[in-house]
């Protein structure tokens, strides 16, 4: 098993590759979820948040520093356009949690590997979509590997066996109602 690739019609496959994409609530949060479970199995995890920099978030506080799963917080916020003046320390700030993973997809150290808002992190420019393919085309066999965020790439789709998109129906900041502590924080 492991990621291994099929050549087919020129397209690659991953195996052990899963993306949660699209517009809705829960990719995150799925990925938090596969995280517990993978822990539960004594398995090796690490999560990296590419663009949050809040470490009061539920998720940080449940998972770091009560699960003690190895997850770090890598970015700086919400990211501006390009041509505002904080956008290169968003992008280098992505280059290092970049390399931290591709490190990672080699150490051995991991069973699990979550990029938390990669899919967000290419979109916006500060990691090139490149640099995910050849990556994860890099990465060792037996490791899993969890992409998140919105605007997964057509490429990054095409070489995971698993892809989910996350579709918002209705959800209650629509109504006016603010984010709630253990919802969406």
């Amino acid at each position: 098993m492991g990621i291994s690739f099929l050549k087919e019609e020129g397209e690659y496959m991953a195996k052990n590759l899963l993306i949660f994409t699209g517009n809705g609530k829960g990719k995150s949060t799925a990925s938090f979820g596969m995280a517990v479970r993978a822990a539960g199995h004594g398995q090796q995890v690490l999560i990296l948040q590419f663009m949050k920099s809040d470490a009061s978030t539920g998720e940080l506080v449940g998972l770091r520093d009560k699960l003690k799963i190895d997850m770090r917080q890598m970015g700086l916020g919400f990211v501006p356009k390009p041509d505002h003046p904080k956008y290169p320390a968003h992008k280098e700030a992505a280059q290092k949690a970049f390399a931290v993973a591709a490190q990672a997809m080699q150490s051995g150290d991991y069973d699990l590997l979550i990029l938390d808002e990669i899919c967000g992190t290419v979109t916006a420019g500060l990691v090139s979509e490149q640099q995910v393919l050849d990556a994860v085309a890099a990465s060792r066999d037996d490791l899993n590997i969890v992409l998140t965020g919105r605007n997964a790439t057509v490429k990054m789709i095409e070489m995971a066996d698993t892809v989910t998109e996350m579709v918002p129906l209705k959800h209650a900041l629509e109504a006016g109602v603010a984010a709630r502590e253990g919802i969406e924080f």
